[in-house]
């Protein structure tokens, strides 16, 4: 192999490993593992040496009744080992984080209302005692993406919102900032443009050496650019980019997605997709949109973002998606099969999948294949991810 890298897929309650091999951009099945329940989101420990996985018998609008979060050491090549018990969790969690320093598992639920929960992680690696939480402190409608400041200080809550509807007024977005002290989270600061209306985050990510935070808008499809001083983020962006290739044609269900800053700190990736369905000689067939990763170059004075490519995941509605620690390669995981009709072709179904690029030098990404990936039923590739081993 030419990479020590490994990349793990989640399909409902089973995790399976790959081994990556950058040179060929190929990937290498390897075992699976069944874990306590569907995965939500992992993460893995600074170390390298361990993965903490969150879980749950519940989903999207589906109320859950066993929520945990697993700690699993990572073999001599990334084989998945129990280590230490599960801690419950009081709602399924729909992203988790560890902070730099390895010190605290954060978890972000966002069923009934906002909350979170801080375990701390031992000594040894295993979870630990969970830190009580002011059940006064407001974290927001629909946090849907928790992370640590890169100094380890404050922790920060993407609120997605939620859009308006015929009998329901606009849930503002924002990202809500927090001290991570010993005895709990003590809110610091929010930032909302236009007091969160039209401010839809799904995710963000830090630049590895410039202090600029970039976040994906999923309610309006947008990418911004926020300077943060130290652990303050900047009221308004900086820079507004759109994401879609085709703007003046959006369809149902057109939501941005995950992003991720290339390791050089030159270039950004944010995921656009779709996945909306009509139904056609009684099949739910795509209704259209685009499923696409957004190639971003980045200003090295300034951090403005330039678009530079539109490429196709050629498969439906990727959640996730990882660069390889030497940014080599980029993998898109899709959740679901979709089938798909057209007059020339017929009716076609698309798997689950594990799309490959290779990353260019200009940050340019070019299709290498696809591995299939099997989802029956009602299973989704929910989590997918990528770590470098030791």
């Amino acid at each position: 192999m030419s990479s020590r890298a490994v990349l793990y897929s989640a399909v409902g309650d089973v995790i399976t490993r790959y081994m990556i091999d950058v040179d060929s951009a190929t990937l290498h099945r390897m075992e699976s593992v069944t874990v306590a329940s569907k995965v939500q989101y992992a993460w893995p420990h600074p170390s390298g040496g361990f993965l903490y996985v969150s879980t749950s018998d519940g989903g999207p609008r589906v109320e859950s009744h066993h929520n945990h979060v697993s700690a699993y050491s990572l073999g001599p090549d990334g084989q998945l080992n129990t280590h230490g018990l599960p801690a419950r969790l009081p709602y399924r969690a729909v992203h988790l984080c560890i902070d730099p320093l390895g010190r605290f598992i954060v978890n972000a639920h966002n069923f009934k209302r906002g909350s979170l929960t801080v375990h701390r992680i031992n000594a040894d690696c295993t979870i630990g005692s969970c830190q009580a939480q002011d059940p006064n402190t407001d974290f927001g409608v629909y946090p849907h993406q928790v992370m640590f400041y890169p100094s380890a200080k404050h922790v920060l809550v993407v609120d997605r919102g939620n859009n308006a509807t015929t009998d329901k007024l606009e849930d503002p977005g924002a990202l809500r900032s927090f001290r991570l002290t010993e005895e709990h989270l003590q809110m610091s600061d929010v930032v909302a443009p236009n007091h969160g209306h039209d401010f839809g985050p799904r995710h963000v990510d830090f630049h590895p050496t410039h202090p600029w935070l970039y976040a994906a808008d999923e309610r309006t499809n947008r990418l911004y650019m926020f300077r943060h001083d130290g652990d303050r983020i900047e009221a308004e962006p900086a820079f507004t980019r759109g994401t879609l290739r085709t703007p003046e044609h959006v369809h149902p269900r057109q939501l941005a997605g995950a992003i991720h800053v290339h390791p050089s700190g030159k270039f950004v990736y944010l995921v656009n997709r779709a996945d909306a369905t009509h139904s056609h000689q009684g099949h739910p067939v795509f209704s259209g949109g685009e499923n696409n990763i957004a190639v971003y170059a980045i200003n090295p004075e300034t951090g403005e973002p330039t678009l530079v490519q539109h490429v196709d995941t050629r498969s439906f509605h990727v959640r996730t998606f990882a660069c390889d620690p030497s940014g080599r390669l980029l993998v898109t995981a899709s959740i679901k099969a979709l089938a798909a009709y057209d007059d020339e072709k017929g009716l076609t179904v698309t798997p689950a999948t594990l799309s490959i690029f290779r990353i260019g030098d200009d940050g340019h990404l070019k299709y290498a294949r696809s591995v299939d990936v099997e989802t029956s039923g009602n299973q989704l590739q929910y989590w997918m991810g990528i770590v470098g081993l030791r």
